[in-house]
């Protein structure tokens, strides 16, 4: 077998070393360290980072393809298909959808991007009792469709898509919702009735009322609670809606933004001299936010998302329910219907066209003759991965270590050392 080919991975620099290399140490300390802020330690943490750790992994199983006119054979690997954790199949996950949506869903009208945030008062419930994600986006539809009833004097079933997001741009968790929604909606009659232009005032106080009738009727504050809030200049309630997007394709870079990643690589590094995890979250020097390596393992997976959990969710017109009924009969025959639904099944795309959109790189390209190749097989079977393993010598470790966090604080506390004190580390670290 001539070679071996994998998607690039550029996560495998600093999110994966160091949770390759820090992982198991986080696990240890969780309880003493980080379960007072964090909460207790979810079963799906551990089963999404051992999932991504071996994305990639030739010991998992890979596809053998061929090529008919050279015999030129690979080896491909096969992914971890993480839920918006790794970053390689999010990225695929996250094209399907946006060409999903903007071929099958959206309607043909102006859309705008919509964002609901809460105080951060209130946002250490949806930490703690994470299946309130879905009614505090279920508080944000009620508001959006007081308001249109409000401001056109009609009641309307506008199209909404609805991306739940835990984290803020320094990767804390800060609880907030994108909404993509049509510019208006449809009445009883199924006529379409555009609103040019969204008020935000107003509408972030409809939100601020359906949230505190939420909490309120989970006991989790009390009246004085609420009053205190209210009586704040600023209360901490927020509305934006300022992007519009005017076609589907403007539409669909939009929807794609609201799903992103909870981290872009991009901005990762790390800080040799201190053992710390820098992000970068503004574009001055100064807005970095620096973290040792178990504050950024809990901050990052703090928002992996409960299993089950749906984190985009579709509405009115946009609700899998009501597009079904829709296309067994006329829509102006049903009364105006609001139906949360997950993600209904996506239309895959070829899995090598999506490949070569990601990864700029086709995968059954032979890189000896330029011939299409074919997929002969799936081997999954642990005895014959390893013998094929074996008999290609292949591996699948991380990059070198990030630096001790131990001794690198240790020799902190000592004057400066001279330049060139820290030796290369040992060649193994790099194979």
């Amino acid at each position: 077998m001539a070679g071996v080919y994998r998607p690039r991975h550029p996560e495998r620099t600093v999110l994966y070393r160091v949770l390759f290399h820090y992982f198991d140490h986080f696990l240890q300390e969780y309880e003493s360290r980080f379960e007072k802020e964090y909460g207790f330690l979810r079963p799906i943490i551990r089963e999404v980072v051992e999932r991504y750790l071996d994305c990639g992994n030739p010991r998992c199983g890979f596809a053998r393809i061929r090529c008919p006119s050279c015999g030129e054979e690979r080896l491909l690997m096969l992914s971890c298909r993480t839920r918006g954790f790794c970053p390689s199949c999010h990225s695929k996950r996250r094209e399907d959808w946006g060409e999903w949506m903007r071929e099958e869903l959206l309607l043909d009208v102006p859309h705008r991007q919509v964002v609901f945030t809460i105080p951060k008062m209130l946002r250490i419930f949806f930490r703690y009792k994470r299946r309130l994600l879905g009614d505090l986006c279920q508080a944000a539809v009620n508001a959006l469709l007081k308001y249109l009833q409000a401001a056109t004097g009609t009641e309307l079933r506008a199209g909404i898509v609805a991306s739940i997001q835990t984290f803020g741009a320094k990767i804390n968790f800060h609880t907030h919702l994108h909404f993509l929604v049509t510019e208006g909606g449809e009445d009883s009659e199924g006529m379409f009735h555009h609103l040019a232009s969204f008020q935000d005032s107003l509408l972030a106080e409809f939100f601020s009322r359906e949230v505190f009738a939420l909490l309120l009727r989970e006991e989790l504050i009390s009246e004085a609670v609420k009053e205190k809030i209210l009586s704040w200049r600023h209360t901490g309630f927020s509305v934006h809606s300022k992007v519009r997007a005017k076609t589907r394709e403007e539409a669909e870079r939009v929807g794609k933004y609201m799903i992103r990643p909870l981290l872009s690589l991009e901005r990762l590094s790390l800080d040799e001299r201190e053992a710390k995890v820098c992000y970068r979250y503004g574009e001055k020097p100064e807005e970095v936010e620096r973290m040792d390596y178990l504050e950024f393992i809990a901050r990052v997976t703090s928002h992996i998302p409960d299993k089950g959990q749906v984190t985009v969710r579709y509405y009115g017109t946009y609700a899998n329910a009501h597009r079904g009924k829709v296309r067994k009969a006329q829509m102006d025959k049903h009364p105006s219907i609001i139906v949360e639904e997950e993600s209904p099944r996506v239309p895959r795309r070829g899995w090598t066209e999506m490949i070569r959109k990601v990864f700029e790189v086709d995968p059954l390209t032979c890189p000896s003759c330029g011939s299409q190749m074919h997929i002969i097989t799936f081997i999954t079977d642990y005895a014959v991965v390893d013998r094929i393993i074996n008999h290609l010598k292949l591996t699948f470790v991380a990059e070198r270590p990030p630096p001790p966090q131990a001794a690198f604080q240790e020799l902190l506390w000592e004057a400066d050392p001279p330049a060139g004190f820290f030796p290369d580390p040992p060649a193994e670290h790099f194979s």
